[in-house]
C-alpha cells in the first residue's frame, strides 16, 4: 500500500470530536475553535485619527499651499480616548464666523462628525488658536473609516482556525474574552522495549562513568528518545498528551494499550512492529480487537509502520527506531489529527523546490529523506541516513519524499514534506 492510500484507509474510520468547552482567551493559545465568530460591532466602531494633526473639512483646505495657506480656527483638541461629543460641547465647534475650523487630534482619536479628514501637523504651523495649513487634503485622507478593520456582522474566524497570537489579538478587539474550542485531543505514547531506560529512574547504575552528573545506562540499555521527540511538539498544539515504557512481555504491552485506548483519542505505540523476536506488536493488537487498517506500507525507513482502529479510537504503532518513528508520526498523526479537530491548519504541508545536494542512490522503495530547505532550494545536510541516528536532524527542516526505483540530479524539482513547525 503506499502512503496516500494508507492514510485515506485511515481517515475513513476517524470522526471528528464533538465535544466542545469554553476556554478564556488567555488560555486559547494553540486551541481549535469549534465555531465561527462574526463581529458583534465594527472595528474600528468610530472614524479615527491615523495622524497626529488636525481634523478638518476636506472642502476648507482644498487648494492650501505653501504659498496659499488656508488659516483655520481651531475650536478644541482631542486625545486618544476623548470622546468628542463630551470635549467639544461647549466650544464653537462648528460655528465659526470665519467659516473654516479644526481641532486638534492625536493619533487613535474619534474624529467628529462634521470633520472628514485630517491635516497632519507636519503641514502646518502647529497653531492652538489659530492653525495654518499649508498642504490641502481630500476627503478621507488620514481617516479611518468605520469597519475599516473589521465590517460589523462579518465572519472574523471559521470553525477549525488554529488560536494563534494574531487570531487572540483579533479577538481582543472585538470584546470576547472567551472562546468555544474543541476539547483537547488526548494522545497516549507508549514505548515498548525492555531496553528503554526512562529518565525519571533511578542512577543508572555502578561502575558507569559520570560526566557532570549523567551517567550512560548499563551495556545494552538506552534512555527513551523516541517519547520526548514525538510528545515535544504536541502540548503546544492544544494536545493532552500520558507517555510510558512497557517492558518486551505481550500481557503487559496488551494490559497497557487497552489502558491507554480507554481514555485516548490515539495511541502512538514505538517498537515491536518488524519479524523479530521480540516484535510482539501485531499479535497484541489482533488480541485487543484492533482492525488492521494498513500495514507494510511502501515507504522507507518505516516500512513495517502499523495503523489501526478500535472503537473509533486510531492506533499508530511506529518502529523503535528515533527517525523512522518520527518520519512516520508525521505521515500519519497529523492527518489523523487534523480530522479529529477540524483543523487543516495541523495538516502537513507539502511543496516542490530544487534539489541543492547530491543524491545519487536509486532506492527500491519510497524514500523520505531527513533535508533542510531554504528558499526554494533543499538540501541534504545529513550524512547518515541511518533510522536510527536522530542528532543529524538538528540540521534538518522536511523531508525529501522520493519516489520508488527514481534517480535525482542537482537542479531537479522535489517534492518535500515540511516538518511541523518548520
Amino acid at each position: 500500500m503506499d502512503i496516500e492510500t494508507a492514510v485515506r484507509s485511515l481517515l475513513n474510520q476517524v470522526t471528528p470530536v464533538p465535544e466542545r468547552e469554553q476556554v478564556s482567551l488567555y488560555h486559547a493559545t494553540g486551541r481549535i475553535l469549534a465555531e465561527e465568530v462574526r463581529a458583534p460591532f465594527a472595528v474600528p466602531h468610530f472614524p479615527k485619527s491615523a495622524m497626529d494633526g488636525y481634523a478638518v473639512r476636506s472642502e476648507d483646505v482644498q487648494g492650501a499651499t505653501p504659498e496659499h495657506p488656508v488659516r483655520l480656527k481651531v475650536v478644541g483638541e482631542l486625545l486618544a480616548g476623548d470622546d468628542p461629543a463630551v470635549c467639544l460641547k461647549d466650544s464653537l465647534y462648528g460655528q465659526s464666523p470665519d467659516g473654516g475650523t479644526a481641532v486638534r487630534i492625536m493619533t487613535g482619536a474619534a474624529v467628529p462628525e462634521e470633520y472628514d479628514a485630517v491635516v497632519k501637523q507636519e503641514d502646518t504651523d502647529y497653531g492652538d488658536a489659530v492653525v495654518t495649513v499649508r498642504q490641502g487634503v481630500s476627503a478621507y485622507t488620514n481617516y479611518c473609516k468605520v469597519g475599516e478593520d473589521i465590517p460589523e456582522g462579518s465572519v472574523v474566524l471559521t470553525a477549525g482556525r488554529r488560536i494563534g497570537r494574531i487570531e487572540a489579538g483579533v479577538l481582543a478587539s472585538l470584546g470576547i474574552a472567551e472562546v468555544t474550542v474543541v476539547r483537547p485531543i488526548r494522545v497516549s505514547i507508549l514505548s515498548t522495549g525492555s531496553e528503554l531506560f526512562s529518565l525519571s529512574e533511578p542512577d543508572p547504575g555502578a561502575g558507569n562513568e559520570k560526566k557532570k552528573g549523567i551517567a550512560a545506562p548499563a551495556a545494552g540499555r538506552i534512555y527513551n528518545s523516541i517519547a520526548y521527540t514525538l510528545s515535544a511538539g504536541l502540548a503546544g498544539a492544544g494536545f493532552t498528551v500520558t507517555a510510558g515504557i512497557c517492558p518486551d512481555d505481550t500481557e503487559e504491552i496488551l494490559r497497557r494499550l487497552e489502558e491507554a485506548l480507554k481514555t485516548s483519542d490515539i495511541v502512538i505505540t514505538t517498537g515491536g512492529v518488524s519479524v523479530g523476536k521480540k516484535d510482539l506488536l501485531p499479535e497484541v493488537l489482533e488480541r485487543a480487537g484492533a482492525e488492521q487498517i494498513f500495514a507494510g506500507v511502501d515507504v522507507q525507513p518505516g516500512t513495517p509502520t502499523i495503523g489501526s482502529v478500535k472503537n473509533g479510537k486510531v492506533i499508530l504503532s511506529l518502529s523503535g527506531n528515533p527517525y523512522a518513528a518520527l518520519v512516520n508520526f508525521d505521515l500519519y498523526f497529523w492527518e489523523v489529527a487534523a480530522k479529529l479537530t477540524g483543523c487543516e491548519a495541523l495538516l502537513p504541508v507539502r511543496e516542490e523546490v530544487i534539489l541543492g545536494s547530491e543524491y545519487p542512490k536509486k532506492n527500491r522503495h519510497r524514500r523520505l529523506l531527513r533535508a533542510k530547505v531554504t528558499g526554494n532550494k533543499v538540501f541534504l545536510p545529513a550524512k547518515s541516513h541511518a533510522s536510527s541516528v536522530l542528532s543529524n536532524l538538528l540540521d534538518c527542516n522536511c523531508y525529501i519524499d522520493l519516489p520508488a526505483g527514481q534517480e535525482v540530479a542537482v537542479g531537479e524539482r522535489v517534492r518535500i514534506l515540511r516538518m511541523p513547525g518548520n
